[in-house]
């Protein structure tokens, strides 16, 4: 991909921050507790909800972290996850499509949006609509986006440049990375200028700002949905999927910006 082609130092650092994230993923995981295969952007918030869910599952269940699209891939091969959690329906579908996953477990979960985050240093300025110049804005950078072909946030990102009319002055311009926190990583390390994350993704980066918040009506809604897979092995596999859904989960993802969409349920 040409347009995502990037130094061999960020290269490096892209690389270093996906093995972090996948680690654990191919088949290597234990199946001694519930198996958790989540979007990367829900890293914050998950990783304390799962803190807080503990007692009430009687474990703590084991989260491997990466692009929704890389998750969905290891789990049609073969990868032991027992419960999914998508940045997007689009890779919950492609599962369920090929009967992966539990029917009738799949709740839409939570909800989130997409914003051009900046360095906290950054003098940049952008009110996002129609035609806005953020080629101008680059100026000789790079704007960091998730895979723009395969990763719900860059997905996003790129419709919402598309229906805003800017996608064809930037496209020469994006860098492209493995998955959102990867793009986050771009910008705060100052490695880019720009780049376009989840609110979610922004709030839990002291080293960027958000410059400019995307419009809601430019990309399709932004929708986190989480089921059972259809190989699931462990009996707390519902529990879990149950506490998620529960008062002390909710806290917990809209501390971390989230929205959540799900009923609240009992324990």
């Amino acid at each position: 991909m040409g347009n995502g082609r990037i130094g061999t130092g960020l290269a490096a650092a892209i690389g270093s921050f996906a093995a972090v994230l996948l680690a654990g993923v191919p088949g290597a995981v234990a199946q001694d507790k519930v198996t958790v295969f989540a979007a990367a952007s829900l890293k914050n918030a998950l990783d304390a909800v799962n803190a807080a869910c503990e007692t009430d599952v009687g474990e703590r269940a084991t989260v491997s972290y990466a692009a929704s699209s890389a998750l969905a891939k290891q789990i049609e091969q073969g990868a032991p996850a027992d419960v999914f959690m998508s940045a997007d329906l689009d890779w919950m579908k492609y599962l369920s499509d090929k009967n992966l996953i539990k029917a009738g477990t799949e709740t839409k979960l939570l909800g989130n949006s997409i914003v051009l985050v900046a360095p906290t240093d950054s003098k940049v300025e952008a009110k996002i609509e129609k035609g806005f110049d953020l080629a101008d804005l680059l100026g000789d950078g790079r704007l960091a986006m998730a895979n723009v072909d395969a990763v719900p946030a860059g997905k996003y990102g790129k419709a919402s440049l598309e229906s805003l009319g800017v996608w064809a002055a930037v496209e020469g311009k994006v860098a492209q990375a493995e998955n959102v926190r990867a793009a986050l990583a771009l910008v705060s390390t100052g490695e880019a200028p720009l780049g376009i994350v989840y609110k979610t993704d922004a709030a839990a980066d002291q080293t960027v700002k958000i410059v400019g918040t995307f419009p809601d009506g430019s990309h399709p809604p932004i929708v986190y949905p989480v089921a059972q897979t259809a190989e699931s092995a462990d009996s707390d596999t519902p529990a879990f999927i149950n506490c998620l859904q529960s008062a002390k989960a909710k806290d917990l993802f809209e501390a971390q910006g989230f929205t959540v969409l799900a009923p609240v349920v009992s324990n």
